[in-house]
């Protein structure tokens, strides 16, 4: 875990893809993806189930350990209405329960719009982009906000490392922009997207439980 300033906020960057941010206790967690497997396996692609009920597991154990009262969702939940099967309804059902005090604000991402909100008994606040709270704005779309910082998902970022021999290594990552912080997808079965730094950005890179800071070239 790293923690950083942004907005004038303390912020920790958490290498399991999630930013918490302590002074109001919330955690932000980009592009879950859920169902993308089971949606797979409906267009007859044979991928092995299991994805969801590994990132409740992971998504738990990051309530626990920061203690955080309110989930924030920055888009993607759903990955297609074909994966929004009963079982997988009724898992994240069980879990809500589970969590039943943890108040959680989902902005819609384009997946979202296509796969439909969760079921009302889960009691998700669900909005469109922007949610403004305090200096920060919560988006899918990694686009800046005015008089506010933006926190996004939507690209899954991840950055390319070249070494000796031209080794290369890519690492999912957080790049923080000056007006947008874009977070790596917190869904197992998800993808990445390279990103190029420019002057001014910040790049932490997560390295197995490590989350470290890349010096940008001027």
């Amino acid at each position: 875990m790293k923690t950083i300033v942004v907005a004038g906020e303390n912020v920790e960057l958490h290498a399991d893809r999630v930013v918490y941010w302590p002074r109001q206790s919330t955690l932000m967690v980009a592009d879950l993806h859920w169902g993308k497997d089971a949606a797979f396996r409906a267009a007859a692609i044979p991928i092995p189930l299991g994805s969801i009920d590994r990132d409740l597991q992971r998504l738990t154990r990051l309530l626990e350990i920061t203690g955080a009262e309110q989930l924030v969702l920055l888009g993607d939940l759903w990955h297609a209405r074909q994966g929004k099967s009963r079982d997988l309804l009724d898992t994240v059902a069980r879990w809500r329960t589970d969590h039943a005090q943890l108040e959680i604000v989902m902005v819609r991402g384009n997946h979202d719009r296509a796969a439909g909100d969760p079921p009302a008994e889960f009691c998700f606040d669900c909005q469109n982009e922007p949610v403004c709270q305090g200096p920060f704005a919560f988006r899918h779309y990694p686009e800046a906000t005015p008089n506010h910082y933006t926190w996004a998902g939507h690209i899954h970022p991840d950055y390319e490392l070249v070494g000796p021999g031209r080794d290369r290594l890519r690492l999912p990552c957080f790049h923080l922009t000056p007006t947008v912080g874009i977070l790596p997808a917190f869904g197992s079965f998800t993808g990445g997207s390279g990103v190029h730094a420019q002057r001014g950005d910040r790049i932490y890179v997560i390295v197995e439980a490590e989350v470290m800071a890349i010096p940008i070239p001027s």
